[in-house]
């Protein structure tokens, strides 16, 4: 059995985020289309960074899993084959602990 950790990591757009602060609840932008929010454990960051936000201005959420109203589930992404923790339903924002602003590429 695996041990999972008590903090994973999304990868956010700043207005995606600003827009949670108005309703206490994150959803990304692609929640509507994928069903799901993506996220990462710390050794997966760099390479969603590497992967899908080159040369862009973003903030890395560092989020405490047992305060989730929705419990991230383990899922093998294709494109990195890897186990990736998804959240599906919205981020209830006391469950960010952290905020890093982070300017990649």
């Amino acid at each position: 059995m695996l041990l999972q950790p008590t903090t994973i990591y999304h990868v956010a757009q700043k207005a995606d985020w600003h827009q949670a602060a108005l309703s206490s609840l994150y959803f990304p932008a692609s929640f509507d289309q994928e069903g799901f929010i993506h996220c990462s454990t710390s050794e997966q960051v760099e390479g969603v960074l590497e992967r899908y936000f080159q040369n862009q201005c973003v903030l890395k959420l560092t989020i405490e899993v047992a305060m989730l109203v929705h419990p991230p589930k383990y899922e093998r992404a294709v494109s990195a084959n890897q186990l990736f923790p998804h959240i599906y339903g919205p981020i209830n924002i006391e469950a960010v602990i952290a905020i890093e602003e982070i300017g990649y590429g």
